[in-house]
Protein backbone atom coordinates (compact mmCIF):
# COMPACT_ATOMS: atom_id res chain seq x y z
CA UNK A 1 0.00 0.00 0.00
CA UNK A 2 1.10 3.55 -0.72
CA UNK A 3 2.14 5.58 2.30
CA UNK A 4 -0.17 8.41 3.33
CA UNK A 5 -0.26 11.25 5.78
CA UNK A 6 -3.43 12.46 7.48
CA UNK A 7 -4.27 16.14 7.18
CA UNK A 8 -7.10 18.01 8.85
CA UNK A 9 -9.17 21.10 8.12
CA UNK A 10 -12.39 22.60 9.47
CA UNK A 11 -14.43 20.01 7.56
CA UNK A 12 -12.63 16.94 8.83
CA UNK A 13 -9.59 14.91 7.83
CA UNK A 14 -8.18 13.36 4.66
CA UNK A 15 -5.52 10.85 3.74
CA UNK A 16 -3.01 12.49 1.41
CA UNK A 17 -0.21 10.60 -0.38
CA UNK A 18 2.88 10.97 1.75
CA UNK A 19 5.00 12.09 -1.21
CA UNK A 20 2.50 14.74 -2.38
CA UNK A 21 3.40 18.38 -1.96
CA UNK A 22 -0.29 19.28 -2.09
CA UNK A 23 -2.57 18.77 0.89
CA UNK A 24 -6.15 18.43 2.09
CA UNK A 25 -7.60 21.50 0.37
CA UNK A 26 -6.22 20.35 -2.95
CA UNK A 27 -7.47 16.82 -2.30
CA UNK A 28 -11.01 18.06 -1.75
CA UNK A 29 -10.85 20.14 -4.95
CA UNK A 30 -9.60 17.13 -6.94
CA UNK A 31 -12.65 15.18 -5.80
CA UNK A 32 -15.11 18.00 -6.33
CA UNK A 33 -14.00 19.18 -9.76
CA UNK A 34 -13.54 16.13 -11.96
CA UNK A 35 -14.50 18.12 -15.04
CA UNK A 36 -12.01 18.69 -17.83
CA UNK A 37 -9.26 16.29 -16.81
CA UNK A 38 -6.87 19.19 -17.39
CA UNK A 39 -4.87 20.27 -14.31
CA UNK A 40 -3.70 23.83 -13.84
CA UNK A 41 -0.16 22.60 -14.51
CA UNK A 42 -1.28 22.60 -18.15
CA UNK A 43 -0.60 26.34 -17.94
CA UNK A 44 2.96 26.56 -16.57
CA UNK A 45 2.97 30.34 -16.90
CA UNK A 46 0.04 30.52 -14.48
CA UNK A 47 1.75 28.19 -12.01
CA UNK A 48 4.94 30.24 -12.17
CA UNK A 49 2.97 33.47 -11.76
CA UNK A 50 1.25 32.14 -8.64
CA UNK A 51 4.68 31.37 -7.23
CA UNK A 52 5.95 34.86 -8.09
CA UNK A 53 3.03 36.42 -6.21
CA UNK A 54 3.74 34.22 -3.19
CA UNK A 55 7.46 35.01 -3.39
CA UNK A 56 6.77 38.74 -3.38
CA UNK A 57 4.32 38.40 -0.49
CA UNK A 58 6.75 36.34 1.60
CA UNK A 59 9.52 38.84 0.96
CA UNK A 60 7.39 41.78 2.15
CA UNK A 61 5.86 39.87 5.07
CA UNK A 62 9.29 38.84 6.33
CA UNK A 63 10.73 42.33 5.86
CA UNK A 64 8.01 43.80 8.06
CA UNK A 65 8.11 41.07 10.71
CA UNK A 66 4.74 39.66 9.73
CA UNK A 67 6.25 36.18 9.40
CA UNK A 68 9.49 34.76 10.79
CA UNK A 69 12.37 35.65 8.43
CA UNK A 70 13.54 32.02 8.47
CA UNK A 71 10.12 30.87 7.27
CA UNK A 72 10.07 33.71 4.77
CA UNK A 73 13.37 32.57 3.27
CA UNK A 74 12.12 28.98 3.05
CA UNK A 75 8.97 30.12 1.26
CA UNK A 76 11.02 32.22 -1.15
CA UNK A 77 13.27 29.23 -1.88
CA UNK A 78 10.22 27.06 -2.57
CA UNK A 79 8.73 29.67 -4.88
CA UNK A 80 11.96 29.96 -6.82
CA UNK A 81 11.89 26.23 -7.47
CA UNK A 82 8.42 26.55 -8.94
CA UNK A 83 9.33 29.59 -11.04
CA UNK A 84 12.25 27.55 -12.38
CA UNK A 85 9.82 24.84 -13.51
CA UNK A 86 10.02 22.38 -10.61
CA UNK A 87 7.05 20.83 -8.79
CA UNK A 88 4.56 21.78 -11.50
CA UNK A 89 3.21 18.23 -11.56
CA UNK A 90 1.89 18.84 -8.04
CA UNK A 91 -0.45 21.55 -9.28
CA UNK A 92 -3.25 19.08 -9.84
CA UNK A 93 -6.60 20.83 -9.43
CA UNK A 94 -8.78 21.04 -12.52
CA UNK A 95 -8.65 24.22 -14.59
CA UNK A 96 -12.45 24.44 -14.22
CA UNK A 97 -13.41 24.89 -10.59
CA UNK A 98 -15.86 26.68 -8.36
CA UNK A 99 -14.68 29.18 -5.79
CA UNK A 100 -13.24 31.95 -7.96
CA UNK A 101 -9.82 30.29 -8.08
CA UNK A 102 -9.59 29.40 -4.38
CA UNK A 103 -8.64 25.81 -5.23
CA UNK A 104 -5.78 26.99 -7.44
CA UNK A 105 -4.59 29.37 -4.74
CA UNK A 106 -4.76 26.69 -2.05
CA UNK A 107 -2.96 24.20 -4.31
CA UNK A 108 -0.17 26.78 -4.60
CA UNK A 109 -0.20 27.51 -0.85
CA UNK A 110 0.10 23.81 0.03
CA UNK A 111 2.80 22.97 -2.50
CA UNK A 112 4.84 25.99 -1.41
CA UNK A 113 4.35 25.24 2.30
CA UNK A 114 5.54 21.66 1.91
CA UNK A 115 8.45 22.65 -0.30
CA UNK A 116 9.40 25.24 2.33
CA UNK A 117 9.22 22.54 5.01
CA UNK A 118 11.51 20.42 2.85
CA UNK A 119 13.95 23.34 2.62
CA UNK A 120 13.97 23.46 6.42
CA UNK A 121 14.54 19.70 6.69
CA UNK A 122 11.09 19.08 8.13
CA UNK A 123 8.53 16.49 7.04
CA UNK A 124 5.70 17.45 4.71
CA UNK A 125 2.42 18.19 6.42
CA UNK A 126 4.01 19.89 9.48
CA UNK A 127 1.85 22.95 9.10
CA UNK A 128 2.52 23.91 12.70
CA UNK A 129 5.91 25.05 11.35
CA UNK A 130 5.00 26.41 7.92
CA UNK A 131 1.28 26.85 7.39
CA UNK A 132 -0.26 27.18 3.89
CA UNK A 133 -2.57 30.02 4.97
CA UNK A 134 -0.98 31.64 8.03
CA UNK A 135 2.43 31.87 6.36
CA UNK A 136 2.28 31.31 2.58
CA UNK A 137 -1.04 33.15 2.16
CA UNK A 138 -0.30 35.84 4.77
CA UNK A 139 -1.67 39.31 3.82
CA UNK A 140 -3.40 37.85 0.76
CA UNK A 141 -6.73 36.59 -0.55
CA UNK A 142 -7.46 34.40 -3.52
CA UNK A 143 -9.33 37.43 -4.81
CA UNK A 144 -6.19 39.48 -5.30
CA UNK A 145 -3.66 36.65 -5.80
CA UNK A 146 -5.42 34.67 -8.51
CA UNK A 147 -6.38 37.50 -10.92
CA UNK A 148 -2.91 38.99 -10.51
CA UNK A 149 -1.35 35.66 -11.47
CA UNK A 150 -3.65 35.40 -14.50
CA UNK A 151 -2.50 38.84 -15.60
CA UNK A 152 1.18 37.96 -15.31
CA UNK A 153 0.65 34.65 -17.13
CA UNK A 154 -1.30 36.35 -19.90
CA UNK A 155 1.41 38.96 -20.48
CA UNK A 156 4.04 36.21 -20.62
CA UNK A 157 1.92 34.24 -23.08
CA UNK A 158 1.44 37.30 -25.28
CA UNK A 159 5.20 37.80 -25.30
CA UNK A 160 5.49 34.35 -26.88
CA UNK A 161 2.70 35.03 -29.38
CA UNK A 162 3.98 38.41 -30.56
CA UNK A 163 7.28 37.17 -32.10
CA UNK A 164 5.40 34.45 -33.98
CA UNK A 165 2.99 37.02 -35.42
CA UNK A 166 5.93 39.25 -36.33
CA UNK A 167 7.63 36.36 -38.10
CA UNK A 168 4.45 35.42 -39.98
CA UNK A 169 3.98 39.00 -41.14
CA UNK A 170 7.60 39.03 -42.32
CA UNK A 171 7.04 35.77 -44.19
CA UNK A 172 4.02 37.19 -46.02
CA UNK A 173 6.03 40.34 -46.78
CA UNK A 174 8.83 38.21 -48.18
CA UNK A 175 6.43 36.29 -50.41
CA UNK A 176 4.88 39.60 -51.45
CA UNK A 177 8.28 40.93 -52.51
CA UNK A 178 8.98 37.75 -54.44
CA UNK A 179 5.61 38.00 -56.23
CA UNK A 180 5.73 41.77 -56.85
CA UNK A 181 6.09 41.51 -60.63
CA UNK A 182 3.49 38.80 -61.12
CA UNK A 183 0.20 40.17 -62.42
CA UNK A 184 -3.17 38.60 -61.74
CA UNK A 185 -6.85 39.44 -61.61
CA UNK A 186 -8.22 40.57 -58.28
CA UNK A 187 -11.66 39.34 -57.29
CA UNK A 188 -14.63 40.75 -55.43
CA UNK A 189 -17.54 38.49 -54.42
CA UNK A 190 -15.53 35.71 -56.08
CA UNK A 191 -16.02 37.41 -59.44
CA UNK A 192 -13.26 38.85 -61.62
CA UNK A 193 -12.55 42.47 -60.74
CA UNK A 194 -9.46 44.41 -61.82
CA UNK A 195 -5.76 43.59 -62.29
CA UNK A 196 -3.36 43.64 -59.37
CA UNK A 197 -0.13 41.88 -58.51
CA UNK A 198 0.16 38.68 -56.53
CA UNK A 199 2.66 40.61 -54.43
CA UNK A 200 -0.04 43.12 -53.44
CA UNK A 201 -2.23 40.26 -52.27
CA UNK A 202 0.47 38.87 -49.99
CA UNK A 203 1.74 42.16 -48.59
CA UNK A 204 -1.86 42.93 -47.63
CA UNK A 205 -1.82 39.79 -45.48
CA UNK A 206 1.37 41.06 -43.82
CA UNK A 207 -0.17 44.48 -43.16
CA UNK A 208 -3.28 42.96 -41.57
CA UNK A 209 -1.20 40.93 -39.12
CA UNK A 210 1.12 43.83 -38.27
CA UNK A 211 -1.86 46.05 -37.52
CA UNK A 212 -3.20 43.56 -34.99
CA UNK A 213 0.21 43.26 -33.36
CA UNK A 214 0.13 46.96 -32.56
CA UNK A 215 -3.31 46.61 -30.98
CA UNK A 216 -2.13 43.67 -28.88
CA UNK A 217 0.82 45.66 -27.54
CA UNK A 218 -1.55 48.40 -26.41
CA UNK A 219 -3.41 46.06 -24.06
CA UNK A 220 -0.34 44.93 -22.08
CA UNK A 221 -0.32 47.96 -19.71
CA UNK A 222 -3.95 47.19 -18.77
CA UNK A 223 -3.00 43.63 -17.91
CA UNK A 224 -0.16 44.85 -15.70
CA UNK A 225 -2.48 46.77 -13.37
CA UNK A 226 -2.31 44.81 -10.11
CA UNK A 227 -4.89 44.51 -7.30
CA UNK A 228 -2.51 42.98 -4.74
CA UNK A 229 -3.08 44.48 -1.30
CA UNK A 230 -6.83 44.71 -1.81
CA UNK A 231 -7.28 41.16 -0.44
CA UNK A 232 -10.91 39.98 -0.44
CA UNK A 233 -12.90 42.83 -1.97
CA UNK A 234 -10.55 45.80 -2.04
CA UNK A 235 -10.61 46.83 1.64
CA UNK A 236 -7.19 45.32 2.36
CA UNK A 237 -8.57 43.40 5.34
CA UNK A 238 -5.90 41.14 6.98
CA UNK A 239 -3.12 42.97 5.09
CA UNK A 240 -0.83 45.23 7.13
CA UNK A 241 -0.51 48.80 5.86
CA UNK A 242 3.24 48.37 5.40
CA UNK A 243 2.62 45.27 3.29
CA UNK A 244 0.07 47.11 1.14
CA UNK A 245 2.59 49.85 0.52
CA UNK A 246 5.36 47.55 -0.67
CA UNK A 247 3.73 44.53 -2.31
CA UNK A 248 3.35 45.84 -5.87
CA UNK A 249 6.99 46.93 -6.06
CA UNK A 250 8.03 43.56 -4.65
CA UNK A 251 5.98 41.77 -7.32
CA UNK A 252 7.60 43.89 -10.02
CA UNK A 253 11.00 42.77 -8.73
CA UNK A 254 9.95 39.12 -8.42
CA UNK A 255 8.35 38.93 -11.86
CA UNK A 256 10.58 41.36 -13.75
CA UNK A 257 7.42 42.90 -15.17
CA UNK A 258 6.42 46.58 -14.79
CA UNK A 259 3.29 45.93 -12.74
CA UNK A 260 1.44 48.96 -11.42
CA UNK A 261 -1.13 49.31 -8.63
CA UNK A 262 -4.78 49.38 -9.65
CA UNK A 263 -6.32 52.83 -9.37
CA UNK A 264 -9.39 51.59 -7.47
CA UNK A 265 -9.05 48.36 -5.53
CA UNK A 266 -12.79 47.84 -5.12
CA UNK A 267 -13.27 48.07 -8.88
CA UNK A 268 -10.23 45.90 -9.51
CA UNK A 269 -11.61 43.14 -7.28
CA UNK A 270 -14.42 42.36 -9.76
CA UNK A 271 -13.52 43.96 -13.08
CA UNK A 272 -12.27 41.48 -15.69
CA UNK A 273 -12.36 43.88 -18.64
CA UNK A 274 -8.61 43.61 -19.28
CA UNK A 275 -9.12 39.90 -19.95
CA UNK A 276 -12.16 40.69 -22.07
CA UNK A 277 -10.24 43.21 -24.17
CA UNK A 278 -7.33 40.81 -24.63
CA UNK A 279 -9.70 38.06 -25.70
CA UNK A 280 -11.43 40.39 -28.16
CA UNK A 281 -8.07 41.17 -29.74
CA UNK A 282 -7.25 37.47 -29.95
CA UNK A 283 -10.58 36.94 -31.70
CA UNK A 284 -9.72 39.77 -34.11
CA UNK A 285 -6.39 38.11 -34.91
CA UNK A 286 -8.10 34.73 -35.27
CA UNK A 287 -10.72 36.09 -37.65
CA UNK A 288 -8.05 37.58 -39.90
CA UNK A 289 -5.87 34.49 -39.81
CA UNK A 290 -8.87 32.33 -40.67
CA UNK A 291 -9.78 34.61 -43.57
CA UNK A 292 -6.19 34.52 -44.84
CA UNK A 293 -6.05 30.74 -44.48
CA UNK A 294 -9.30 30.39 -46.42
CA UNK A 295 -7.86 32.64 -49.14
CA UNK A 296 -4.77 30.45 -49.38
CA UNK A 297 -6.95 27.37 -49.73
CA UNK A 298 -9.03 29.04 -52.43
CA UNK A 299 -6.07 30.44 -54.36
CA UNK A 300 -4.45 27.00 -54.37
CA UNK A 301 -7.66 25.11 -55.18
CA UNK A 302 -7.70 22.53 -57.90
CA UNK A 303 -4.94 22.50 -58.81
CA UNK A 304 -6.23 21.62 -62.27
CA UNK A 305 -9.89 22.60 -62.08
CA UNK A 306 -9.85 25.28 -59.38
CA UNK A 307 -8.18 28.67 -59.22
CA UNK A 308 -4.74 27.09 -58.96
CA UNK A 309 -2.90 30.42 -58.83
CA UNK A 310 -0.48 29.43 -56.07
CA UNK A 311 1.12 26.19 -54.96
CA UNK A 312 1.23 25.36 -51.26
CA UNK A 313 3.96 23.08 -49.92
CA UNK A 314 2.83 19.46 -49.97
CA UNK A 315 2.95 18.19 -46.40
CA UNK A 316 1.15 14.83 -46.46
CA UNK A 317 -1.02 12.58 -48.57
CA UNK A 318 -4.51 13.98 -48.84
CA UNK A 319 -6.61 10.89 -49.25
CA UNK A 320 -6.81 7.25 -48.27
CA UNK A 321 -8.56 6.49 -51.57
CA UNK A 322 -7.56 9.09 -54.20
CA UNK A 323 -3.94 8.69 -55.34
CA UNK A 324 -1.95 11.88 -55.78
CA UNK A 325 -4.38 14.08 -53.87
CA UNK A 326 -2.74 16.65 -51.57
CA UNK A 327 -4.91 18.77 -49.32
CA UNK A 328 -4.22 22.23 -47.82
CA UNK A 329 -3.98 20.73 -44.35
CA UNK A 330 -1.96 23.52 -42.76
CA UNK A 331 -4.42 26.34 -43.55
CA UNK A 332 -7.24 23.98 -42.58
CA UNK A 333 -5.65 23.45 -39.18
CA UNK A 334 -5.19 27.21 -38.79
CA UNK A 335 -8.89 27.69 -39.55
CA UNK A 336 -9.76 25.31 -36.72
CA UNK A 337 -7.45 27.06 -34.27
CA UNK A 338 -9.20 30.30 -35.18
CA UNK A 339 -12.63 28.77 -34.63
CA UNK A 340 -11.57 27.65 -31.14
CA UNK A 341 -10.22 31.11 -30.29
CA UNK A 342 -13.48 32.72 -31.41
CA UNK A 343 -15.39 30.28 -29.23
CA UNK A 344 -13.13 31.03 -26.27
CA UNK A 345 -13.94 34.71 -26.67
CA UNK A 346 -17.65 33.94 -26.34
CA UNK A 347 -16.94 32.00 -23.14
CA UNK A 348 -14.82 34.81 -21.70
CA UNK A 349 -17.44 37.41 -22.56
CA UNK A 350 -20.19 35.49 -20.78
CA UNK A 351 -17.95 34.83 -17.78
CA UNK A 352 -16.94 38.50 -17.53
CA UNK A 353 -20.58 39.61 -17.63
CA UNK A 354 -21.66 37.06 -15.04
CA UNK A 355 -19.55 38.34 -12.15
CA UNK A 356 -21.68 39.59 -9.28
CA UNK A 357 -21.18 42.40 -6.79
CA UNK A 358 -17.61 42.53 -5.44
CA UNK A 359 -16.17 39.44 -7.17
CA UNK A 360 -16.17 37.51 -10.41
CA UNK A 361 -16.43 33.82 -9.51
CA UNK A 362 -15.74 32.68 -13.05
CA UNK A 363 -12.11 33.66 -13.46
CA UNK A 364 -10.98 30.01 -13.69
CA UNK A 365 -12.75 29.52 -17.02
CA UNK A 366 -11.52 32.95 -18.14
CA UNK A 367 -7.94 31.98 -17.29
CA UNK A 368 -8.09 28.61 -19.02
CA UNK A 369 -9.88 29.92 -22.12
CA UNK A 370 -7.55 32.90 -22.46
CA UNK A 371 -4.27 31.04 -21.92
CA UNK A 372 -5.31 28.14 -24.14
CA UNK A 373 -6.37 30.56 -26.89
CA UNK A 374 -2.98 32.30 -26.80
CA UNK A 375 -1.10 28.99 -26.77
CA UNK A 376 -3.09 27.58 -29.70
CA UNK A 377 -2.65 30.79 -31.67
CA UNK A 378 1.09 30.81 -30.97
CA UNK A 379 1.49 27.22 -32.15
CA UNK A 380 -0.86 27.69 -35.09
CA UNK A 381 0.88 30.82 -36.34
CA UNK A 382 4.26 29.09 -36.18
CA UNK A 383 2.84 26.11 -38.07
CA UNK A 384 1.27 28.31 -40.74
CA UNK A 385 4.55 30.13 -41.34
CA UNK A 386 6.96 27.21 -41.24
CA UNK A 387 4.87 24.60 -43.05
CA UNK A 388 2.95 26.75 -45.48
CA UNK A 389 3.69 30.41 -46.10
CA UNK A 390 7.48 30.16 -46.34
CA UNK A 391 7.13 27.61 -49.12
CA UNK A 392 4.32 29.13 -51.21
CA UNK A 393 5.10 29.44 -54.91
CA UNK A 394 3.26 31.23 -57.72
CA UNK A 395 1.83 29.29 -60.65
CA UNK A 396 2.82 31.95 -63.14
CA UNK A 397 1.49 30.23 -66.25
CA UNK A 398 -1.98 30.01 -64.73
CA UNK A 399 -1.88 33.63 -63.59
CA UNK A 400 -0.71 34.85 -67.01
CA UNK A 401 -3.38 32.86 -68.81
CA UNK A 402 -6.10 34.20 -66.53
CA UNK A 403 -5.12 37.83 -66.90
CA UNK A 404 -4.72 37.55 -70.67
CA UNK A 405 -8.39 36.68 -71.13
CA UNK A 406 -9.95 38.60 -68.24
CA UNK A 407 -12.18 41.56 -69.11
CA UNK A 408 -11.61 43.26 -65.77
CA UNK A 409 -8.86 45.39 -67.29
CA UNK A 410 -11.53 47.37 -69.11
CA UNK A 411 -12.29 49.18 -65.85
CA UNK A 412 -9.02 51.12 -66.20
CA UNK A 413 -10.22 52.40 -69.58
CA UNK A 414 -13.26 54.18 -68.14
CA UNK A 415 -11.47 57.58 -67.87
CA UNK A 416 -10.47 57.33 -71.56
CA UNK A 417 -13.56 55.84 -73.21
CA UNK A 418 -16.34 56.35 -70.62
CA UNK A 419 -18.27 53.91 -68.46
CA UNK A 420 -21.01 53.10 -70.98
CA UNK A 421 -18.59 52.18 -73.78
CA UNK A 422 -16.47 50.15 -71.39
CA UNK A 423 -19.55 48.29 -70.11
CA UNK A 424 -20.75 47.47 -73.66
CA UNK A 425 -17.28 46.21 -74.57
CA UNK A 426 -17.12 44.00 -71.46
CA UNK A 427 -20.57 42.50 -72.04
CA UNK A 428 -19.80 41.80 -75.69
CA UNK A 429 -16.51 40.16 -74.82
CA UNK A 430 -18.16 37.91 -72.23
CA UNK A 431 -21.07 37.04 -74.52
CA UNK A 432 -19.12 36.25 -77.69
CA UNK A 433 -15.69 35.24 -76.45
CA UNK A 434 -13.98 37.72 -78.76
CA UNK A 435 -10.89 39.56 -77.60
CA UNK A 436 -11.24 42.59 -75.36
CA UNK A 437 -9.26 44.67 -77.86
CA UNK A 438 -11.82 43.96 -80.59
CA UNK A 439 -14.71 44.71 -78.25
CA UNK A 440 -13.17 48.05 -77.20
CA UNK A 441 -12.55 49.02 -80.85
CA UNK A 442 -16.18 48.20 -81.67
CA UNK A 443 -17.69 50.30 -78.87
CA UNK A 444 -15.19 53.03 -77.98
CA UNK A 445 -14.53 54.66 -81.33
CA UNK A 446 -10.74 54.22 -81.13
CA UNK A 447 -8.38 52.30 -83.38
CA UNK A 448 -6.84 48.93 -82.56
CA UNK A 449 -3.38 50.24 -81.71
CA UNK A 450 -4.74 52.73 -79.20
CA UNK A 451 -7.04 50.11 -77.65
CA UNK A 452 -4.15 47.66 -77.35
CA UNK A 453 -1.92 50.28 -75.72
CA UNK A 454 -4.60 51.25 -73.20
CA UNK A 455 -5.25 47.64 -72.24
CA UNK A 456 -1.57 46.82 -72.00
CA UNK A 457 -1.12 49.72 -69.58
CA UNK A 458 -4.13 48.57 -67.56
CA UNK A 459 -2.74 45.07 -67.17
Amino acid sequence: MNAVRVERDALGQWEVPADAYWGIHTARARRNFEISGTPISRHPALVAALAEVKLAAATVNAAHGLIDPLIGRAIVAACRRIVAGELHDHFVVDVIQGGAGTSSNMNANEVIANAALEALGIARGRYDVVHPIDHVNRSQSTNDVYPTAIRLATVRALRRLAPELTALAASFEDRGDAFAGIRKIGRTQLQDAVPMSLGDEFTAFAAAISEDLRRLEETVPLLLECSLGGTAIGTGVTADAAYRGDIVAALAAASDLPVTPAAHLFEASWDTSAFLQTSSLLRRIAVKLSKISSDLRLLSSGPQTGLGEIRLPAQQAGSSIMPGKVNPVIPEAMNQVAFAVMGADVTIGIAAESGQLQLNAFEPVIAHSLLQAIEWLTNGVRMLRERCVDGIRAREETLERNISVAVGAVTALVPAIGYEAAARAAHQCLATGESLVDAVVAHAGIDRDEAAQLLAAAR
